[in-house]
């Protein structure tokens, strides 16, 4: 069979359903390839943000049509026979030097904000995949690093590969003096990412503690603004973690419906604080992004 398949959100990131839907067909000796004008006797559509733009099918036959991914349904499993396809192939993305690697899935957390928790449920361990054989270093996925109860074993799993590790999904308010100890010894490459999502909530005696063992340029500390937070608020995390040396990267909120669009004051506090040279050069209330604007007007009138 010809198997076609369309990746709705571009090829910025490998898609990792894409990936092992190509290895098992494959492996059934079926011919896999990017949908284009051409017949297929089945085509696989994933989508996984709700923001993208939906997939015009051109002048291609398609066949039997499967959409999945969470931009198209929450609730959407792959078939079990695909899901415990262990070595993804990573042929279908040839410009990506990296593995993509989960060791859990699922998060302790269930915020109003993320939808992990309803589509993945309860944290769990998984057993590890095959790393990319060009693969250079390793994307760790996991949402909830640490929070794995078998996270041991899963830092003993990365140092045995011997590559430099980009680790997402770090909680720095669970995160204790022996995880601190056992991150430093990993390979890092990139940064560890962090979050300060609620502003009610003061994570910053987690991070003093957690850089008695990782030196603060290596920690990225995603901060989450207009959800549940005042100008002030946004503003007053971007500076303390500035003063700790960890670089922060605002992230304006988006639901799930995709209803909801970032205002200007969120587009130009994230222009600000997410360009490393201009958050050293200038204060927000200085920033001038555009002809006879500064931001300090924001703090006036707030929102």
């Amino acid at each position: 069979m010809r198997i076609g398949l369309i990746d709705v959100d571009g090829h910025n990131f490998p898609n990792l359903a894409l990936m092992k839907i190509s290895a098992y067909h494959k492996r059934q000796g079926d011919c896999v390839e990017w949908a284009d004008i051409g017949k297929y006797a089945r085509t696989y559509v994933s989508k996984i943000f709700t923001f993208s733009p939906d997939y015009s099918f051109g002048l291609g036959t398609y066949g039997e049509v499967t959409k999945g991914g969470t931009g198209y349904d929450i609730t959407a499993k792959l078939p079990a026979d695909i899901e415990a396809i262990n070595a993804p192939d990573y042929s279908i993305y040839p410009k990506y030097n990296f593995s993509i690697q989960f060791y859990s899935r699922g998060c302790i957390r269930n915020c109003p904000f993320c939808v992990f928790r309803q589509k993945e449920g309860m944290i769990h361990p998984v057993e590890p995949m095959d790393l990319n054989p060009n693969g250079k270093y390793i994307e760790v996925l996991d949402n909830n690093f640490f929070a794995n109860p078998e996270w041991m074993g899963a830092v003993q799993h990365l140092i045995t590969q011997q590559q430099p590790i980009n680790l997402h999904g770090v909680d720095v308010r669970i995160m204790n003096e022996e995880q601190a100890y056992w991150l430093n010894k990993l390979r890092i490459c990139g940064s560890i990412h962090i979050a300060w999502d609620n502003p009610a909530e003061d994570i910053l005696p987690h991070i003093v503690d957690m850089i008695k063992y990782i030196k603060p340029y290596k920690i990225t500390c995603y901060v989450l603004i207009g959800f549940n937070s005042t100008i002030e608020q946004d503003y007053e995390r971007v500076i303390k973690l500035k003063e700790l040396g960890v670089m922060p990267f605002v992230q304006p909120y988006r639901d799930f419906q995709n209803t909801r669009i970032p205002n200007q004051y969120e587009k130009d506090f994230a222009s600000w604080a997410n360009k490393r040279e201009r958050l050293k050069a200038f204060d927000f209330k200085d920033f001038r992004p555009r002809k006879g604007f500064k931001c300090s007007e924001y703090f006036k009138v707030g929102l």
